[in-house]
């Protein structure tokens, strides 16, 4: 299984998870069966608020899943449109939160957790 997570600074399996999806720097690439990892500049990072763009963002790959702490709506229906599931990380490294999804202990993401806005006014479930 392949596995995209947004990272602000990449550093391998140990990165940091990023607060946000679509503002994300970059993305850890990892082979969850052989733990190789590799980075992915995220190319639609500039977006405007919730125009974004995930399979842009994530350059054409096609991971099978992603693990994010917030995502917006419009990201969310794109990857699931695009068939590959979300799923929710509170918070930690990459390494981390391969091994939760692993022990299936993080929930898949749905329209009722995301993130509703940004600035002042930014929250995620």
């Amino acid at each position: 299984m392949k596995i995209a997570i947004p990272v602000a600074e990449y550093r391998g399996l140990e990165s940091p998870v990023y607060g946000h999806f679509g503002s994300a720097a970059a993305f850890a690439l990892v082979d969850a069966e052989t733990l190789a990892v590799a980075p992915l500049a995220n190319r639609d990072q500039g977006h405007i608020h919730g125009a974004c763009s995930p399979i842009n963002a994530l350059a054409g790959a096609k991971p099978d899943a992603v693990i994010v702490n917030g995502i917006g709506a419009g990201a969310l229906l794109g990857l699931h449109s695009a068939g590959i599931k979300v799923y929710r990380f509170a918070g930690g490294t990459v390494a981390e939160a391969v091994r939760q999804l692993q022990a299936g202990a993080l929930p898949e993401m749905d329209e009722n957790a995301v993130c509703v806005g940004h600035a002042d006014g930014h929250t995620c479930h």
